[in-house]
């Protein structure tokens, strides 16, 4: 396994990070910790939730699961980086979620019962709250960080311009600010390229991917509908029929190239400069094992070239659309 810093920080961390959203709803327990022993193994310390994920099973499950993992013992906590974020409602009551100090203090403490741990690695905003002031966040996370329960802070779905406020207030108060982005990020969806990537790297944060594989359109759908392992509905089966000579072309090239879809999308995000990690949330087994192969290839400069050629990417704002 590979590890880097996590932005500008001294933190090591994997270059492949264990998503865990499906666990619960879509993966089960049994098979979610195995999942997280079997992360150990191949060397992933980075694992990613939310206090929202759990779906048809319930808001918390997910962390519930990976709290019940932990207390196995054997090391499984001191050997995983955790990271799980604040944001959404947990409890259909005024203050039961956004950024308030009121709620990042009743919900952090939630997750720690929940995931039968005295701190978070690294606490994520999961979405920008726009009523509530960088300095009331800041002061409810110094507090945090001076009780022992959190380390670090990061953001996830953020704009450029909310990690510069963020940012710019942080370094008023004197305090570390935020040290990862989490955005959607995949050969389709290139969107932070123009703005957001240049915002994380002129901050040092490090950025992790979500979605690398774009709901399983850079899995390989071409092979999958025309041999009737995977159905398409909705927006997928509209994309697929738009880009069908593209994600042909590219399906075709990753088999010149001797990998999967999965795995090419994914060593391409490595390849990205700023890129810390992408995040795969499997619900098998041998979906997980896929992806940390990826850690492993190496793209040259014609395949990079050729995959920019497939899949246009964007030059950064404003030359993006200016001159």
């Amino acid at each position: 396994m590979d590890y880097t810093h996590l932005g500008r920080t001294g933190l090591s961390v994997s270059r492949a990070v264990l998503g865990t959203m499906n666990f619960g709803p879509e993966t089960s327990e049994d098979d979610s910790h195995a999942i997280m022993d079997r992360a150990h193994e191949l060397g992933v310390n980075f694992f990613d939730t939310a206090n929202g994920y759990g779906g048809s099973v319930g808001k918390g499950a997910t962390e519930e699961i990976i709290g019940r993992w932990f207390a196995k013992g054997g090391g499984r906590r001191e050997k995983t980086v955790l990271a799980t974020k604040v944001y959404g409602d947990m409890i259909d009551w005024p203050n039961g979620g956004k950024l308030s100090a009121y709620n990042i203090r009743q919900a952090l403490d939630a997750s720690l019962r929940r995931l039968q741990t005295d701190h978070i690695d690294l606490y994520q905003f999961h979405h920008v709250d726009r009523a509530t002031p960088w300095d009331e966040i800041w002061q409810a996370i110094d507090v945090a960080v001076q009780q022992g329960k959190v380390l670090y802070v990061g953001s996830s779905n953020f704009a450029g311009f909310h990690i510069a406020q963020a940012q710019e207030v942080a370094a008023r108060r004197n305090t570390l600010g935020l040290v990862s982005e989490q955005s959607i990020y995949n050969l389709v969806v290139r969107d932070i390229e123009r703005e957001v990537l240049p915002a994380a790297r002129e901050y040092g944060l490090g950025v992790i991917p979500w979605s690398p594989l774009q709901g399983g359109l850079l899995g390989g759908v071409i092979e999958k509908t025309e041999n009737g392992s995977r159905r398409l509905s909705g927006r997928s089966a509209e994309y697929v029929e738009g880009h069908r000579d593209q994600l042909t072309a590219y399906e075709s090239f990753a088999k010149e190239l001797g990998h999967t879809p999965g795995e090419l999308a994914l060593a391409w995000l490595l390849h990205q400069p700023g890129v810390t990690a992408p995040i795969t949330g499997p619900r098998t087994m041998e979906q997980w094992e896929s992806a940390v192969r990826a850690v492993d290839i190496r793209l040259d400069q014609r395949a990079l070239d050729r995959l920019d050629e497939i899949f246009p990417g964007h030059k950064t704002s404003p030359e993006d659309y200016a001159w």
